[in-house]
C-alpha cells in the first residue's frame, strides 16, 4: 500500500452498469442483432424519442412497473414479444472483474466507497451479497425515486459515505451524468476502460488498486 497523498480524495462513488459491468450499449446492440433490428435502435430511441425517455425515467425512478415498461418499450421498438424484455436487453452484460476488484481494494485500504446507480428494476442486476465487501453506502434510483442526472442524487450518494461531495470521486460511463457531480465539487471520471479508470483512481485516491 502506498500512503495516501495529502490532496487525495477520501471517497469513491461508482456507477454500476457500464462501470462495474461490461458496456451496456454493447449488450443493447447484441439484443438488436438477435432481433434483426438496427444496431443502435435502442440507444437512439432513449436519446431522441421523448416517449422512450419517459418510459426510462419512469422505470429508473420506480414509478413504472417493469412489466408495463417492457410492454410499452416493445411496442415502441416494434417487437411483438415483450416477455422478460429487460433480461434480454442485458443478456450480454458481464461483470468487469478488474473494476470490481479495484473497488474492493479501495475499500480495504480505507477509501469510503459507494454505489450510485440508475436501476432497471430494483431487484435486477445487482449481486447484493457482495455489497458489504464493496461499499460503505448504496444509492439506487428506483428505491429513492430520483435518478441521475438529478443533482439531489449525487448529494445523497456523498451522504451515504459520510463525506462532503468535495471529498469524493465519481465514476460513470455517461458524460452527462458527470456534469452534476462536478458542479457539486466531486471529481468526475469518465469510464471508458478499466485500465484507464484504475490508473486515474490511483492518482486521485493516492492508493494502489492493482
Amino acid at each position: 500500500m502506498t500512503p495516501a497523498k495529502s490532496d487525495s480524495r477520501a471517497g469513491l462513488i461508482v456507477d454500476f452498469g457500464g462501470v462495474l459491468t461490461t458496456n451496456v450499449f454493447a449488450s443493447f446492440r447484441a439484443f438488436c442483432a438477435a432481433e434483426q433490428l438496427d444496431p443502435d435502435l435502442i440507444r437512439d430511441r432513449f436519446m431522441t424519442d421523448p416517449s422512450a425517455f419517459e418510459l426510462l425515467d419512469g422505470l429508473e425512478t420506480g414509478r413504472l412497473a417493469e412489466s408495463a415498461f417492457e410492454a410499452r418499450l416493445a411496442a415502441l421498438l416494434g417487437i411483438e414479444d415483450h416477455a422478460a424484455l429487460i433480461d434480454r436487453l442485458f443478456e450480454a452484460i458481464r461483470p468487469d472483474f478488474a473494476m470490481v476488484e479495484a473497488v474492493r481494494q479501495a475499500k480495504s485500504l480505507g477509501v469510503k466507497t459507494g454505489l450510485l446507480s440508475n436501476s432497471w428494476g430494483v431487484g435486477r442486476m445487482y449481486d447484493r451479497a457482495q455489497f458489504p465487501e464493496l461499499f460503505v453506502g448504496v444509492v439506487i434510483s428506483g428505491e429513492i425515486g430520483i435518478r441521475k442526472p438529478d443533482p439531489r442524487i449525487y448529494a445523497l450518494a456523498a451522504e451515504s459515505v459520510n463525506l462532503p461531495p468535495q471529498e469524493c470521486v465519481f465514476v460513470d460511463d455517461l458524460v452527462h451524468n458527470l456534469e452534476p457531480a462536478r458542479a457539486l465539487g466531486m471529481i468526475g471520471v469518465h469510464h471508458i476502460s478499466a485500465d484507464q479508470t484504475i490508473y486515474e483512481l490511483e492518482e486521485l485516491l493516492g492508493v494502489v488498486l492493482r
